[in-house]
């Protein structure tokens, strides 16, 4: 396993508490290069959100190069490179959802959340995104509702529904 050394100025890329974490988690990694989601799940965890800033801290933290922490910050919809709405709507946008009315979904959604893809209202209390596929093809057209609801087979009346619930609309 490698060793964990820090320097003083890897030691101020984060808050004492951060860096314990950090350092507790790494050693547990053969490499330091295989924690990168361990890390970046423990900084979303403390900050909500993972700025620009804070991925080039994670490059310099693992000693990989900052295009590694990028990459995977824009593979996986569950790290957020901004502050995150309250309600987060993410709508699957493979084939499946696609060829079963995703796309007009996506637009009603739109449309009753006053608010276009990639957006958050500027209430911040939800945001609206594409993401590639769920894992849930058998319940298209489908979306995830933050990190672990799932709504399917859904329709108008159920994205009204849904609305009202979670009290997200224009």
């Amino acid at each position: 396993m490698e060793p964990l050394t820090l320097n003083s100025q890897t030691q101020a890329l984060f808050s004492a508490a951060l860096q314990a974490k950090l350092d507790a988690k790494v050693a547990k990694y053969e490499t330091r290069r295989a924690s990168i989601l361990e890390v970046l799940h423990l900084i979303m965890e403390e900050k909500g959100h993972i700025a620009l800033e804070d991925e080039k801290n994670v490059a310099q933290y693992l000693s990989i190069p900052p295009i590694d922490v990028r990459e995977v910050m824009t593979f996986y919809t569950l790290y957020y490179d901004k502050p995150k709405a309250k309600t987060r709507f993410n709508v699957c946008r493979t084939l499946a959802c696609h060829l079963t009315g995703g796309d007009e979904l996506l637009k009603y959604l739109e449309e009753k959340l006053g608010i276009h893809e990639g957006q958050m209202s500027k209430d911040g209390k939800c945001s609206l995104k594409t993401v590639e596929c769920l894992g849930a093809c058998e319940i298209a057209p489908m979306m995830q509702i933050n990190d672990h609801e799932y709504a399917g087979n859904l329709t108008k009346e159920k994205i009204d529904e849904l609305l009202k619930r979670v009290k997200c609309e224009a």
